[in-house]
């Protein structure tokens, strides 16, 4: 049996959108810049693709930019925010993904103040210290909805208005990648001036995502063309990509409070399966406050790497921490950042389901996690 449980890395497609790439790759191809009838028709799509998007989030579809993916859509949000501010401090937290961190190290070799707010054991920002370090020069606040590693809910809604009271000239930034597709949300219940998104995230294609802009005067553009979108995000734009992500938008979106129901019960049975037959292990993420599709698990005496790879060899595939990250050396900073035990870091597993996840390929990982935990600790002690 094979049994995927990586999706906070990536999903497998909806064959209607690998479809629907094939399909615009072959027969709709014109670029949406031309005005003959090949270039038109490659405009529609991306119309459609952009009202699909604006749907979900409830907002208008002329708000809606194409970038390609996650990375590139923070990138703008935080670079284009900084420039067109007019005040050199920024706000974020500690756990945030490598796409708002890095961003914002380059922008503190330029001169801007950057301050993380710590977390707490269950990755939850500290309101009342965010609401106390808003000043008068705070140019932005940048706060994940989902933590993709521990998988946290941020209190967004709670942020946004705090930040709106103190400073109506604060921007907000909230990286939405993991939250978007998995429960519901508007962008005014954030009062967010932007929100990060990505295709991949929702079983759409890889190298296209999107940043819904609240209003494009309070953002200057990182790059530079053609005119496209605005002149926002310039460049001939991924008509594939894009008219697959809004279907996959308009796809995930459907029955969602049904498909987050599901997966939080398997998250829960699978939890509870690890919880039954293993000791001395540690669940990262947070009962309450948690996103449906995310479980870190720190297993001791066991080296993630080991137990990855063991999983593989059963058909489970599984993340031994942040995608973005894996390939860097020493412990997570997340779990660093929320007390996790170094030796527990070290042997931390994060299962991530989609809809399409079954109980019985919760039951298989479970008994196989179980069987190689339990054999790499009898390895050991020899």
């Amino acid at each position: 049996m094979n049994v995927y449980l990586d999706n906070s890395s990536t999903t497998r497609s909806f064959k209607e959108c690998a479809e629907l790439v094939s399909d615009v790759m072959y027969n709709s191809f014109g670029n949406p810049s031309s005005l003959h009838r090949k270039g038109i028709e490659a405009e529609k799509l991306i119309k459609t693709a952009r009202i699909q998007i604006a749907q979900t989030l409830k907002v208008e579809p002329e708000s809606i930019y194409f970038t390609s993916g996650g990375t590139e859509a923070d990138n703008l949000a935080i670079l284009g925010a900084a420039r067109a501010g007019r005040g050199k401090h920024i706000l974020s937290t500690s756990i945030e993904h490598p796409a708002v961190l890095n961003t914002l190290k380059y922008l503190e070799k330029r001169g801007y103040t950057v301050e993380l707010i710590p977390v707490s054991k269950k990755g939850v920002v500290d309101i009342e210290r965010l609401s106390k370090m808003i000043r008068k020069d705070t140019v932005l606040v940048s706060c994940m909805y989902v933590n993709n590693e521990i998988g946290t809910v941020q209190p967004v809604e709670k942020i946004g208005k705090i930040i709106k009271a103190q400073n109506s000239n604060t921007m907000f930034h909230v990286d939405a990648v993991q939250a978007y597709g998995k429960f519901p949300f508007s962008a005014a219940q954030l009062e967010a001036d932007f929100i990060t998104l990505s295709s991949h995230k929702i079983h759409g294609p890889k190298g296209v995502g999107a940043l819904y802009i609240k209003n494009k005067n309070k953002l200057v553009p990182i790059i530079y063309g053609g005119g496209q979108q605005g002149n926002i995000r310039p460049g001939t734009e991924n008509v594939p990509g894009i008219a697959s992500f809004g279907l996959a938008a308009k796809m995930s979106f459907d029955s969602i409070a049904e498909k987050a129901a599901k997966m939080e019960r398997l998250k829960n049975r699978l939890k509870d399966g690890l919880k039954a037959h293993l000791d001395d292990i540690i669940i990262n993420t947070p009962e309450e406050i948690s996103a449906p599709h995310i479980l870190n698990v720190s297993f001791g005496n066991v080296k993630s790497e080991v137990l990855l790879h063991s999983l593989e060899a059963d058909g489970v595939y599984v993340s031994s921490g942040s995608a973005c990250s894996s390939h860097k050396k020493g412990p997570s900073y997340v779990l660093t950042a929320i007390g996790t035990d170094k030796k527990m870091i070290d042997g931390s597993i994060r299962f991530s389901l989609s809809e399409f996840t079954t109980a019985e390929e919760i039951d298989y990982a479970v008994d196989c996690t179980v069987k190689h935990v339990k054999l790499i600790r009898k390895l050991l002690k020899r």
